[in-house]
């Protein structure tokens, strides 16, 4: 149970601590896309929520993350925010939300911040500085995103490890350092060489959050579906499942339809009388 709700300052006072070495704390995000799991969220010691265009795949069964909409985002931020009241959320922006006109952008923006995102996040950097530049100076807390960026994924060729060559690596190290420059307040590194995330994470002054970047980073994201065991069907190396729900579920359906067959459920005390007690 956490002490008291993360907030943003925590990302660059957690950062400063690691660099003087004075804690070795790290943070802890989970994506989440419900009210439900946002509930559950809030009550663990987690940090903060992300959610995420991933939603798409995860909730929607869709093959990638480009079919997510900043109005989708939206709504799933509402959702998560009635669940996790006093949570820090941090909302994707989905595919070209933010590669059209600066009003198009601001529109995007504007959509998920008053559905109760603290923050957006923005996949790469190449060719966004300036709209980088314009949010945070507009007062819009941003994260960056790295490495495997999954609305890139037609241009990488599907889900793949990224920055394993050494121009590879250099070039999304200077990445991270522009980043920095475009003020964000931390920067998620996805799928990329441990050596890299280190590298990366020991060169910039903002916190790195990993998720298939190994221990080096200043925290780590995780699908929420996907650490609870409930996503079976997509089983990343880096994904590791911290409960096996599925098969829960699983049996308390079962269950579920055998009591009701048997006529074990409802029973007597769970079933209503004509006459109300006392």
């Amino acid at each position: 149970m956490k002490q008291r709700e993360f907030n943003l300052l925590d990302f660059s006072e957690i950062k400063q601590q690691r660099m003087s070495k004075t804690s070795d704390r790290k943070i802890s995000m989970v994506t989440c896309y419900d009210s439900t799991f946002a509930k559950l969220v809030s009550q663990s010691s987690v940090d903060c929520i992300l959610v995420g265009d991933s939603v798409a795949m995860t909730m929607y069964g869709q093959n990638d993350t480009l079919k997510a909409t900043p109005g989708l985002i939206a709504r799933h931020v509402q959702a998560v925010r009635a669940g996790a009241p006093k949570a820090f959320i941090v909302a994707d922006l989905p595919f070209l939300a933010h590669r059209g006109s600066v009003d198009e952008t601001l529109k995007a923006v504007k959509l998920v911040m008053r559905a109760g995102a603290n923050a957006v996040k923005i996949e790469g950097v190449d060719g966004s500085e300036d709209v980088l530049h314009l949010l945070v100076e507009s007062g819009v807390p941003v994260m960056g995103h790295l490495g495997l960026t999954p609305q890139s994924v037609n241009v990488f060729g599907g889900f793949r490890v990224q920055g394993r060559s050494e121009s590879a690596a250099t070039r999304i190290l200077d990445q991270a350092k522009r980043l920095e420059k475009c003020g964000v307040f931390a920067i998620v590194l996805e799928c990329v060489p441990t050596k890299l995330a280190a590298d990366i994470t020991e060169a910039v002054k903002v916190p790195t959050i990993g998720i298939g970047a190994g221990a080096a980073c200043d925290g780590q994201v995780l699908v929420l579906q996907d650490l609870l065991g409930l996503n079976t069907d997509f089983q990343p190396k880096f994904a590791r499942q911290f409960a096996k729900l599925k098969d829960d579920v699983v049996d308390a359906l079962n269950r579920y339809h055998q009591e009701s067959q048997d006529g074990t459920f409802p029973s007597a005390a769970e079933s209503y009388t004509s006459q109300p007690k006392g």
